[in-house]
């Protein structure tokens, strides 16, 4: 039976039980998913749900109590401690823009199949970053009303403009005594240009490193051209040798190591286990399936790289159950997407990760910084603007406050068209307690900021993804749910924060 031939069935018999809170529902699995507006969710079988349906639900009963248990009968919700769960999981909407990325500069010494960065030749040395405009990126980014901001380095090759780096390094450090905030530093670097110096430079400061590792060798470096060298190597040779900095001043490798992303193309989907594997043998803890965004070059090699929704769900399935094959066998990895997505469903929690949010992180969540002054309300509208939309510019470094950036209607209208419960598409899906998206996504695929989310990439990946964590809680495995509630268990890197008091 299925959900239509069940409302077909009961035509106009069909009823909604008196006392239930609203909730959504959706076949997973053979059974029904009901999902309420705390994020409380239950599994009825199709008889129980027909009952419903027919408007039948006795107290007393196995499915009133089950029922009751969760959350999805009035009487008996505890209001105040609803209204307590939802403020709490909520309370990113209390901070400003904790995430500030700075592009310092667009040169790149490789060249990727699927670029977001729109990058630059070596030696177009015009879009370096200038100290001078650094200085203002940090000034901006403390005036946050975050109480922790992390800047992260990005490019094109951060490393390529190494100088400036340092000096915005310093500056910040400097500034933030008057702040007192807590600061971190990241880079996103393909690692290709870096030596013992600099990197002794990095780990004295305590600035993460992050690389990006496409799977074994043969698909590395296929898809990541590194002119005279060989990527892959460069990638693995920097890894190992950072790894061992931060064993060697005594951090926990399990916690400490660079971390790496993915980026799944077409033809990464022939290799879900090669690709797990080679993260594992790097020391990786979190492997991020992430599915091929359309911006910057990737828009124009779509026909290289792109694939229908379908095939990647096959790719992600195969992965996560390798990746919970290993955790079988003790070794301690997971996957990011079902990391964030299971601390909403198990742990009750929201890991403030800006684009799966409601309402996402654009403007008041991250703002991004171009090389040349210009501020952004996402580092995908800067990737926009350097293919020549500036629908996402906000403002710029020289004559932007922070007050005028976070009232930008531009940032007032992504945050509208990103709160779920008001979108058609979201307002009705079981996964709307879990979900978010990412507006400059639906505009660059769809033409709106709103989106239509039937026809959105974005949404089917979001979708497949809980349905397959969702068929797993069905399942009820006992070592599987025990290793779905590790991935969402939160160590603090410490170490990284620079806690300075304000003077």
């Amino acid at each position: 039976m299925s959900l239509s031939t069940l409302f077909t069935e009961l035509g106009s018999a069909a009823k909604t039980p008196t006392g239930l809170v609203p909730f959504r529902f959706r076949e997973v699995g053979g059974d029904i998913l009901l999902t309420n507006f705390l994020g409380d969710w239950v599994f009825v079988t199709k008889d129980e749900f027909r009952s419903l349906a027919r408007g039948e639900l006795d107290p007393g009963t196995k499915l009133h109590d089950k029922l009751a248990s969760k959350n999805f009968l009035r009487d008996g919700l505890d209001q105040a401690q609803a209204a307590e769960r939802i403020a709490y999981k909520k309370r990113f909407l209390n901070w400003g823009p904790n995430l500030h990325i700075a592009v310092v500069t667009l040169r790149c010494n490789e060249t990727c199949v699927y670029c977001h960065a729109s990058r630059a030749n070596m030696d177009a040395v015009h879009t370096d970053m200038t100290p001078e405009i650094g200085e203002k990126v940090v000034d901006l980014m403390l005036q946050s009303t975050s109480p922790s901001v992390t800047l992260e380095f990005q490019g094109g090759e951060p490393l390529a403009n190494f100088s400036v780096m340092k000096h915005v390094i310093e500056y910040a450090l400097a500034r933030n005594r008057a702040y007192g905030k807590g600061l971190e530093f990241t880079m996103v670097s393909n690692l290709a240009l870096m030596d013992e110096e600099k990197l002794a430079y990095l780990v004295d400061r305590k600035v993460q490193v992050c690389t990006s590792i496409d799977g074994p060798e043969h698909l590395h470096t296929k898809q990541r051209i590194l002119a005279g060298g060989n990527a892959h190597r460069e990638a693995v040779k920097w890894i190992e040798r950072i790894n061992k900095a931060y064993i060697d001043i005594g951090l926990d490798p399990t916690l400490y190591h660079v971390e790496a992303l993915l980026t799944t193309t077409r033809e990464a989907l022939k290799y879900p286990k090669e690709i797990v594997d080679t993260y594992v043998s790097l020391g990786c803890r979190a492997i991020f399936l992430r599915p091929i965004d359309p911006f910057g070059f990737a828009g124009k090699t779509a026909q290289i790289v792109e694939y229908d929704r379908a095939a990647y769900h096959e790719f992600y399935r195969a992965a996560v159950e390798h990746i919970l094959d290993l955790n079988r066998r003790g070794e301690q990895v997971l996957e990011r997407y079902a990391s964030i997505f299971l601390t909403k469903i198990v742990a009750d929690d929201d890991p403030n990760f800006l684009d799966i949010r409601n309402p996402s992180g654009s403007g008041i969540g991250a703002l991004a910084y171009n090389y040349d002054g210009k501020i952004f309300s996402s580092d995908e509208g800067r990737m926009m603007y350097e293919t020549g939309d500036p629908a996402f510019q906000i403002g710029d470094v020289f004559s932007s406050t922070y007050r005028s950036l976070m009232k930008h209607e531009t940032v007032r209208a992504l945050v509208m068209a990103s709160i779920r419960e008001a979108q058609p598409d979201c307002v009705n899906c079981t996964y709307t307690p879990y979900c978010g998206v990412q507006p400059e996504h639906s505009y660059r695929t769809q033409g709106t900021i709103f989106g239509r989310m039937r026809e959105s990439t974005l949404c089917a990946v979001h979708k497949g993804i809980q349905d397959f964590l969702f068929d797993k809680l069905r399942e009820n495995d006992p070592t599987t749910v025990e290793i779905l509630r590790r991935w969402t268990t939160v160590r603090a890197r410490t170490h990284f924060i620079h806690a300075s008091s304000a003077s």
